[in-house]
């Protein structure tokens, strides 16, 4: 999530819903053993996240089914909004 606010143009948010995607448990470990919060945990290490693609929702569906047709899995995990902040963010919820 932390690059993720350099594709984005000002005025608007990536919100993306952390149930979407399988965390590995490898992540559950660090945060009790090292005592991180969840944010810090995802901007840290992204929490199984290796790569986003932002498509146009009429994208989405033939993006995933290509994906899954090359053995890649893939999972819509958010969407991307206007913000009243000219900053792009991440929100993760």
């Amino acid at each position: 999530p932390e690059n993720l606010p350099r594709v984005l143009p000002p005025g608007t948010r990536a919100v993306l819903d952390a149930r979407a995607w399988p965390r590995p448990p490898i992540f559950d470990w660090l945060r009790e053993q090292g005592r991180i919060s969840d944010p810090e945990l995802y901007r840290t290490f992204n929490c199984g996240i290796g790569m986003v693609a932002a498509v146009a929702p009429d994208a989405l569906e033939p993006s995933l089914d290509l994906l899954a047709r090359h053995g890649e899995s893939a999972w819509h995990i958010g969407r991307v909004e206007r913000s009243a902040d000219p900053a792009p963010a991440v929100e993760i919820g």
